[in-house]
């Protein structure tokens, strides 16, 4: 017999009215049907999860451990009451009261939810696991799953709304297909999202671990996440900067993967050396230069080269203008060179050019385009600044001058010599 007659036949023998015992018999039926919910929640919960979890732990695939990490068997024990209450409905709940319909459907609505959110962990885990694949720097998929998770729950609200109004999900979607422009609407930063994340992989644009620069929206560090709505870059200074994915396509940006790549990292920088200190080299600065390590037997090839060019030429060297001649910029830049063709951590087998720039007010730039093979921020800093402290040191011995705009300094010790010249006359 049901519970709930029972009790309600037996209020109405000790006196009570039958609208008294119907309701105290339906009430008393629900919470036995909530009660076995709850004992069976508990069950499932303690031991079969339980085991469950034991098993996947103790196997030696990665997949199962990643399930469990997110949550996906604790979810199963949420079926269970849902499961008991659509099953029990029937045989506890009297049928003239609607109830069993009520709580039946009341219990398939929690099932799909249920479903999507173990979906959910599912999704979860195949992020985790492939994130720790070899591809997954390469072509991340955390876009796709996103938009998997959008369809999953908008399917999951298209049958809550079906099973609510007992239609079909077909006509349901026939009624949301009116909606479309508004749909887009609302979805449009989605939909852009995942049309930019498709052309991102597609194209191997942009990775998880990649230095990127993008000046409109600050950014300038690693790219540490890519969804299908924002790529989060962890810029120099430690901050996050939220770029939109499709912001990614439609401006530009700047990747240094290839340097990465490459292994080696760019050094252009230029030394602007004053041209009133250029000049022909005498045999008296011949003679000093051929004393430097790095550049004696240039100097010595080079004399025998001009020697030989200007006899033949039957040059007439009693003027420095004619033939050929070495100058201490043009020495200058074979010591540079020199150096850094023996500089342990230059990257010999990149472009490497020592060239002049066009001369400008500021003087002759003399320009170093190389690469370094450490592509470490700090070191490769550190590599080039003691390039060019030692540059910087060695232009003197050139008699050469870098050129610098005058300063207070210059200016006082200009007085002094004008009053050093004043007090002598």
């Amino acid at each position: 017999m049901n519970p709930g007659i029972f009790i309600s036949d037996f209020l109405v023998a000790q006196g009570f009215t039958q609208h008294i015992g119907d309701i105290v018999g339906l009430a008393s039926t629900i919470l036995i049907l909530v009660i076995l919910a709850l004992i069976s929640y508990w069950l499932t919960k303690r031991y079969m999860v339980h085991l469950v979890e034991i098993v996947f732990k103790r196997s030696k695939n990665t997949w199962d451990d990643a399930l469990v990490q997110h949550g996906f068997v604790k979810r199963l024990s949420y079926l269970m009451p849902i499961i008991v209450i659509y099953l029990a409905a029937d045989f506890l709940l009297p049928q003239q009261a609607l109830a069993p319909e009520f709580f039946k459907r009341f219990a398939m609505v929690f099932f799909v939810m249920g479903g999507v959110w173990m979906f959910d962990a599912i999704l979860l885990a195949i992020r985790e696991i492939y994130d720790k694949s070899a591809m997954a720097s390469r072509r991340p998929i955390r876009g796709y799953l996103d938009v998997v998770k959008i369809i999953a729950y908008i399917m999951s609200g298209i049958f809550i709304v079906s099973i609510l109004t007992d239609k079909s999900p077909w006509g349901v979607l026939s009624i949301l297909g009116g909606f479309t422009v508004v749909l887009m609407l609302v979805f449009k930063d989605t939909i852009l999202g995942f049309v930019a994340s498709i052309q991102l992989s597609g194209h191997d644009m942009v990775r998880i671990g990649d230095w990127i620069e993008m000046p409109k929206y600050g950014a300038d560090g690693d790219v540490i996440d890519v969804s299908i709505h924002t790529v989060k870059v962890r810029n120099w200074d430690k901050t996050i900067t939220t770029i939109p994915t499709y912001g990614l396509v439609s401006d530009a940006f700047k990747n240094w993967r290839g340097m990465s790549e490459s292994g080696g990292r760019r050094i252009k920088r230029a030394l602007h050396i004053d041209m009133s200190s250029i000049k022909f080299c005498t045999d008296e600065m011949l003679e000093r230069f051929s004393k430097f390590d790095f550049i004696k037997d240039y100097i010595a090839q080079k004399q025998e080269d001009i020697k030989v060019y200007n006899k033949e030429h039957a040059t007439d060297t009693s003027l420095i203008i004619n033939g050929r001649r070495q100058t201490n910029i043009g020495v200058f830049r074979a010591y540079i060179i020199a150096y850094l063709k023996k500089h342990p951590q230059i990257h010999q087998n990149m472009t490497f050019l020592v060239r002049h720039l066009e001369p400008t007010q500021d003087g002759l730039p003399l320009q170093i385009y190389v690469f370094s093979n450490d592509q470490v921020w700090a070191n490769y800093e550190a590599i080039q600044a003691d390039i060019f402290d030692h540059l910087l040191a060695a232009v003197p011995e050139f008699e050469l001058r870098v050129f610098q705009n005058p300063t207070g300094y210059d200016f006082a010790e200009w007085g002094k010599g004008m009053r050093s010249e004043r007090q002598g006359v």
